[in-house]
């Protein structure tokens, strides 16, 4: 288990320093909207081309860097990381826009309904809404692939589930608090289900199996059920070409 053990601040950087086990640091930043900031820093250290430096993991606020200790100290990794520190802004990046078909309702999102009674719409508005909507992909973890996007239109900002299912499918597309999301493998889950794309967010026969990285944006396309039919069974045999559909600044 993982458990902080060390925490530095230093002035102006904004920035502190938690050590997480002998292979991972963690630099985190407190202020609100800094998503911006922490992928600049994820670019500078990318840049930089660091010897020993594993992976890096961006999320809301902090990064995470995953490191080989008999290739480079942490002492020497976090002189680095600290001098990249210095006079960092956000980083003005252009996000790939991705758009995803998606079916909505039915057997596929048995949740709309719930959703909509809950809500106050109807299961048409309830899509429209969540459909009309470009997200931005935050943080991509709990699950390979796994987007946490937003931000969801407040009308339709409910809690988790009380009730949370043993399995939900793969490409289950999904909503909770704030927050939407898609599922990259089956699993249990307690966000509400109103549709599901063909589109796999996590396919270990890509060259790069995730597909979305956090910075990115989505949309969600609304599909009829014989377009998802179809979509999937490309997608089950690899053949779902999907690239990103433009970009945005």
């Amino acid at each position: 288990m993982l458990s902080r053990d060390t925490e530095v601040d230093w002035d102006g950087t904004d920035f502190g320093e938690w050590r997480y086990g002998p292979r991972r640091r963690i630099w985190r930043n407190d202020r609100s909207g800094n998503l911006d900031r922490v992928l600049a820093l994820a670019d500078r250290i990318e840049k930089a081309a660091i010897p020993g430096v594993v992976e890096q993991v961006p999320t809301f606020r902090s990064l995470m860097v995953h490191y080989d200790p008999e290739v480079m100290l942490f002492a020497e990794l976090a002189e680095r990381v600290r001098g990249f520190l210095s006079g960092l802004t956000a980083k003005a990046h252009v996000a790939r826009l991705w758009v995803l078909p998606t079916c909505y309702g039915g057997d596929l999102g048995p949740d709309l309904g719930e959703v909509a009674a809950a809500t106050g719409l109807a299961p048409d508005e309830v899509v429209r809404m969540h459909a009309a909507e470009t997200y931005h992909v935050y943080v991509v973890g709990f699950l390979p692939g796994w987007p946490y996007m937003g931000d969801l239109p407040e009308k339709l900002a409910l809690p988790r589930r009380e009730n949370p299912r043993v399995k939900v499918p793969m490409g289950a597309v999904c909503i909770a608090q704030r927050m939407t999301g898609i599922y990259p493998l089956e699993s249990p889950g307690g966000w509400h289900l109103l549709g599901r794309t063909p589109v796999r967010m996590f396919d270990k026969r890509r060259s790069k199996p995730v597909l979305l990285t956090p910075g990115d944006s989505v949309r969600h396309e609304p599909i009829t059920r014989a377009e998802y039919e179809r979509l999937e069974a490309l997608a089950e045999r690899g053949e779902l070409d999907v690239r990103p559909q433009g970009a945005m600044q």
